[in-house]
């Protein structure tokens, strides 16, 4: 199955009650990790487990006007204004303070500025993803989130992170999906996901790909 109106068909209820759960669930394994997980490398480069959990909560506490001073501060740069936010909150807050921020706006309707409707849960999910696969963590994702999730992916999805699959037709080892044009990229639904939001993945995640099968250097750690 390649992409379908999945995403678009599904209540704005239910892609909420997602999200919701899925803060929650990843409030609580927050709260699990030691002090030297909370260190440890994220997938997002740059960033420990402490700055993507501090960057997660940044749309609960920051009103519109805020964001655009944010914005303004960061020279207009989404990306240099999320790195330095990220830093600053990791720095200001403890470990029970950013699990427990996550918690308590399991319900805010934020969402990315100008996104589509599960543009919020994908915010989560990914970002939860960076921090338990740097980990070596075994959650993984609920599939009804995932479906909605890839079901929603697109050139614009691709471009805005960087993500490029030329050449290449993801295909999950795990769900009936697949995207793209060309030779086959196997890997888990959750790990693909993670490559058309642009992350780098651990070796070994992947498998197949061009030249001989083998998984373009791009999209491995």
């Amino acid at each position: 199955m390649s992409r379908s109106d999945t995403a678009a068909e599904t209540p704005k209820a239910a892609i909420a009650a997602a999200t919701a759960a899925e803060r929650r669930e990843l409030a609580d394994l927050l709260d699990t990790l030691t002090p030297a997980q909370w260190d440890t490398p994220s997938l997002c480069a740059g960033w420990r487990v402490r700055e993507v959990a501090a960057h997660m909560s940044l749309g609960f506490r920051t009103s519109l006007p805020g964001f655009a001073a944010e914005l303004l501060r960061g020279r207009g740069n989404l990306h240099r204004m999320t790195d330095r936010t990220a830093r600053r909150d990791a720095a200001a807050f403890g470990a029970r303070e950013l699990a427990a921020l996550l918690r308590e706006n399991a319900d805010h309707p934020w969402k990315p500025p100008a996104a589509g409707p599960t543009a919020g849960l994908a915010h989560d999910v990914v970002h939860g993803l960076d921090i338990t696969l740097a980990l070596g963590h075994p959650r993984r994702v609920p599939e009804d989130r995932l479906r909605l999730l890839l079901d929603a992916v697109d050139p614009r999805t691709l471009r805005f992170f960087g993500a490029d699959l030329t050449g290449i037709r993801l295909r999950a080892d795990d769900l009936d999906w697949s995207y793209g044009e060309g030779t086959p990229l196997y890997g888990d639904a959750q790990d693909l996901l993670l490559v058309c939001f642009g992350r780098r993945l651990p070796v070994g995640r992947l498998h197949g790909g061009p030249e001989g099968s083998r998984v373009p250097p791009t999209l491995v750690a």
